[in-house]
């Protein structure tokens, strides 16, 4: 009797301990602390994730994700990806979160979690300076050649508009990539996001013959930090994000890269 007493105590225990670790292994959160680092997906991205003329690693979103990381007490280990594939990315674990600049949509917010915006975005047309009277309007563009980011915010602005739709458009892997395509006339314009152009084009930039159209905004968007479903990760980001906005950590951040924050 004593045996079988027993016996009954140990496979309760045991149960206990599995439905332990069943709770564990669903939360993101403990997942990511017991490994001791966040992998975060970007595409390279000035101002928000880019290499710097000293060779060093930083961006509006490389010391967000690092303040984060910090209050997380986890090492943040930055991963390049296809942004197309991010979704994929992220659902897989291969990465842990998307914090590159992502646009807020609803197409989105169906496949992954999403964080509270944190930073104010509109898609803007790039140009070489010397097209500024040709190209005023979409409806300009209609036969133009465009280019715009695979996957991008900028790539579906495109396909959606009643005239950029009619002209021809090239994916490329990267948002700065496509600034190179316009500079030496392979397209005739980019669709891109307003931060981008504010710091990679015009005078004193590297494009210095490039301008994005002013008073054009084709759409008004907010940047998030995208999570697997249902992660309670992104609950967390969450709170740590209202004490860097309180204790203005993100506001020093933001004036360093000129990146409008979510109001």
């Amino acid at each position: 009797m004593k045996r079988i007493l027993a016996l009954v105590l140990a496979l309760m225990m045991l149960i206990a301990v599995c439905a332990g670790c069943g709770t564990d292994s669903d939360s993101d959160l403990a997942y990511v602390q017991d490994k001791g680092e966040l992998v975060i997906g970007y595409t390279v991205y000035e101002p928000m994730n880019y290499t710097n003329d000293e060779g060093k690693f930083v961006g509006f979103d490389t010391e967000f994700a690092e303040a984060v990381c910090e209050k997380l007490g986890v090492e943040p280990k930055f991963q390049l990806i296809d942004w197309g594939m991010k979704v994929d990315e992220v659902q897989s674990k291969a990465i842990d979160c998307i914090w590159n600049g992502m646009t807020i949509t609803d197409e989105l917010l169906a496949a992954i979690d999403i964080s509270t915006p944190y930073a104010k975005n509109a898609q803007v047309i790039i140009i070489r300076a010397a097209d500024k009277d040709k190209y005023t309007t979409t409806e300009s563009l209609k036969g133009a050649k465009l280019v715009a980011e695979g996957g991008s915010a900028g790539e579906k602005v495109i396909k959606a508009d009643e005239n950029l739709s009619q002209a021809a458009l090239t994916p490329v892997t990267y948002q700065t990539d496509t600034l190179m395509e316009v500079k030496s006339g392979a397209s005739d314009a980019a669709v891109v996001d307003i931060t981008l152009a504010q710091n990679m084009v015009g005078e004193g930039t590297d494009y210095a013959d490039l301008i994005f159209i002013e008073n054009l905004e084709l759409s008004k968007e907010e940047y998030g930090i995208g999570f697997r479903k249902d992660s309670d990760l992104c609950d967390k980001v969450n709170e740590i994000i209202a004490d860097l906005l309180a204790d203005g950590t993100l506001a020093d951040i933001s004036a360093k890269y000129n990146v409008a924050l979510a109001e």
